[in-house]
């Protein structure tokens, strides 16, 4: 009898994997592409995204010391950044169901380019893992991914979603970065946006 295939090459992994190799393509190259065409390819690719996300397997890990990172805080800023000056004042968006609105009792202002970096993060790092070719490996990155997904970046996937869907149909101009700094008064503190910080304290909890 032949051996089952592992479920890290299936159909909805292999699907996934693609999916995601084509969000962190337009993420590493955004500064090549305008505004509105953007927010349209996003519109598109991130319902798939989660589609294919949502049908990762459940599987359990086979290491305990966690899986290795390679996208660091400077990538992220990066990433973050580039998408901030594409979309200009489209990026602004108030969230509701972030966790903090249970502290605050107000919408908490959010960006879709700081959500565009916290999952790219994520998608890079599974992809690299992903990419090496060991099953051990490849599955404890599928574990995380979907454990993220879930936990992490899979409401801010559907956050930006409906924010884009918002702009894209207000018939609104997309201005520049520069005029959105002008009209952002909150002051806001960037220094915990980078989501290894709530990656750890995710993993700290326990939970």
């Amino acid at each position: 009898m032949s051996k089952k295939p592992s479920p890290v090459y299936s159909r909805n992994v292999i699907e996934f994997t693609a999916v995601a190799a084509e969000f962190c393509k337009y993420a590493e190259h955004a500064s090549e592409l305008k505004g509105d065409e953007m927010l349209k390819i996003l519109q598109r690719l991130l319902p798939l995204l989660y589609l294919k996300a949502s049908l990762l397997p459940e599987l359990e890990p086979f290491f305990e010391d966690g899986n290795e990172k390679f996208v660091n805080e400077a990538d992220w800023s990066r990433i973050s950044e580039s998408f901030r000056q594409l979309l200009g004042t489209a990026d602004d968006n108030l969230e509701i169901f972030d966790e903090k609105f249970e502290v605050s009792e107000a919408p908490v202002p959010s960006s879709i380019s700081e959500n565009m970096a916290d999952i790219y993060q994520d998608i890079k790092d599974f992809l690299l893992l992903y990419q090496t070719g060991t099953s051990e490996v490849m599955n404890d990155a599928v574990w995380e991914c979907r454990m993220n997904f879930e936990n992490l970046w899979g409401q801010k996937l559907v956050d930006s979603m409906r924010a884009i869907h918002k702009f894209i149909y207000s018939g609104e101009e997309i201005g520049s970065a520069k005029e959105r700094n002008e009209g952002n008064e909150d002051g806001r503190d960037t220094s915990e946006w980078f989501i290894s910080k709530r990656q750890k304290d995710y993993r700290s909890d326990g939970k």
